[in-house]
């Protein structure tokens, strides 16, 4: 996606009152099995304005966002979900390559930024973006100057001996924020290269968790010196108060966008096409921010995004290649790898 596009995010005038209308009302009735990919309190708001909007009972799981594709995989003869909503898009992507999503249509596209309808595209419209957030990382400035380190700039800085034990990034395997940090290295550096930066930056590694956000939450506690995050899993808190500073690197860094797929046999198909296009409204995506659990960029131009959330026209983004890494043969390759060649090393 060109980087021209990515500004729009920042940069889009918001015109009118416009939104679209949602779909149902208060005495619809049904039931929808949601499998969430976000921080559960936006989860939860999302399902208590939809089951008040519709009067449709929802059954919400949040997980993680490799963790979600491995069981609708897992399920795919026999599907417990409806609908994933949000984590990052390319295991949507893989999911919809492997026919684990089904093809569905925006009420109105023209609502919509052109990256989330690139990414329904991508996806052959089985998956559509949601919002959009850059990768990056952040550091706890108490406990660098008390520990006498400088504040990194760049990713290579984060292989530094210096950092020995300092740093803390997800298992790629179950976090789809930890697939894309892995991705954009890759992309940034070159395969090999960007590979034997991830073995020096093992040995820096103090624990592989397996939520893409946990090390926001460990760096905010003063758990660990710096984490490896979307940037608006950060920002959160950073607005509470926490002593962190929030980090754009310096090589350029990629992003996401988070996206949202219904479920290939889902049993409630009526229900599941019901959240599909409310979630695109502006009513819905402004939940996220006016509960200050949602920093990123919405997929609806008419949807306010928080102005603590990070400006895009000030990130250096690569172009990043959305189709091809997240193919099943290319993720397949890029996770075996890491861990045949960082995971499972001696530090």
């Amino acid at each position: 996606m060109p980087l021209r596009i990515l500004l729009l995010l920042a940069g889009v005038a918001l015109t009118g009152a416009l939104s679209l209308a949602a779909p149902g009302n208060a005495e619809a009735q049904g039931n929808l099995v949601l499998i969430c990919g976000n921080v559960e309190d936006w989860c939860r708001e999302m399902v208590t304005a939809f089951e008040k909007r519709t009067g449709i009972k929802v059954a919400m799981t949040r997980k993680s966002s490799g963790e979600i594709y491995a069981q609708l995989k897992a399920e795919a003869a026999n599907p417990k979900n409806d609908i994933w909503w949000g984590g990052t898009g390319d295991p949507h992507l893989q999911a919809a390559g492997e026919g684990l999503t089904q093809e569905a249509k925006p009420a109105d596209p023209s609502q919509l930024h052109p990256w989330a309808l690139r990414q329904w595209k991508d996806g052959k419209e089985r998956t559509i973006g949601v919002f959009a957030g850059a990768m990056g990382f952040g550091f706890n400035t108490k406990l660098l100057a008390e520990k006498k380190l400088p504040e990194p700039k760049c990713w290579a800085d984060l292989a530094d001996p210096k950092y020995k034990d300092e740093v803390q990034v997800a298992d790629p395997n179950s976090a789809g924020t930890a697939y894309n940090f892995l991705a954009t290295v890759v992309q940034i550096m070159g395969e090999d290269k960007a590979f034997e930066y991830l073995k020096k930056l093992h040995k820096n590694v103090n624990q592989y968790t397996k939520s893409g956000a946990a090390p926001a939450k460990a760096l905010s506690l003063g758990e660990t010196a710096v984490g490896i995050n979307f940037q608006h899993d950060l920002v959160p808190f950073v607005v509470q108060g926490a002593p962190m500073k929030v980090v754009s690197p310096c090589e350029g860094t990629g992003y996401e966008v988070g996206s949202m797929s219904i479920v290939k046999g889902a049993k409630n198909p009526r229900e599941a096409k019901a959240w599909y296009d409310w979630a695109l409204t502006a009513e819905a995506q402004e939940i996220g921010p006016r509960t200050k659990t949602s920093f990123q960029v919405p997929a609806n131009k008419n949807a306010k995004p928080l102005a603590e959330a990070p400006d895009f026209s000030k990130i250096k983004f690569i172009d990043y290649d959305f189709a091809k890494y997240g193919s099943s043969e290319v993720r397949k390759r890029l996770l075996t790898r890491w861990d045949t060649e960082v995971k499972n090393q001696p530090k």
